[in-house]
């Protein structure tokens, strides 16, 4: 029977996921799960996925907003007034250079989203790591607690043994003495 729970148990371990089988390797190991999920992240970039942040940064930042209506503005108020103007009044090479913007800039935005998404999840993992690791060591203790208490029970049972028969050792004593000596 004992083999029996041995096996179920090894099963059971082979059974976890990858994030549950590091938590207990680091448990057995004695070693820290938690990491700096932001380092980590950032050294698995590549040149163009941190150019690619970059510009979806600067992309949603009022900076880019007032540069992009001032040169906006000037190019309107420039080819309005202007005799040789490069784009006379419909702006049709504005509208053109807004619809190339527009179309670079929503797929770099995209790629920045979906590796924030993976920052996320790899964060979650890391928390479900640390929550688990903890959860654990709390049950450990738990466990430790139990049976320190469990053991000082025992040595108070035997201590109060030892004293109820020190207390009868005593009262017989003197009860031997009172039946030996009844003037007393």
């Amino acid at each position: 029977m004992h083999d029996m729970n041995r096996i179920d148990k090894t099963d059971y371990l082979h059974r976890l996921g990858k994030w549950e089988q590091r938590v207990f390797q680091s448990i057995i190991g004695r070693k820290h799960v938690a990491q700096d999920t932001n380092r980590v992240f950032e050294e698995q970039l590549t040149f163009g996925q941190r150019v690619a942040d970059h510009v979806a940064s600067f992309g949603g930042s009022w900076t880019f907003i007032t540069l992009f209506l001032a040169v906006m503005f000037a190019w309107i108020i420039l080819n309005a007034k202007s005799a040789a103007a490069v784009d006379p009044f419909p702006f049709i090479l504005l509208n053109l250079i807004l619809s190339c913007l527009a179309a670079l800039q929503a797929p770099v935005i995209m790629m920045s989203q979906n590796r924030q998404a993976s920052k996320d999840r790899l964060e979650a993992h890391h928390d479900y790591e640390v929550n688990l690791k903890a959860e654990l060591e709390i049950m450990t203790l738990h466990a430790k607690l139990d049976e320190m208490r469990e053991q000082h029970l025992v040595e108070l049972r035997s201590a109060l043994a030892r004293q109820i028969e020190i207390l009868q050792s005593i009262n017989s004593k003197l009860g031997g003495e009172s039946h030996a000596n009844p003037q007393s």
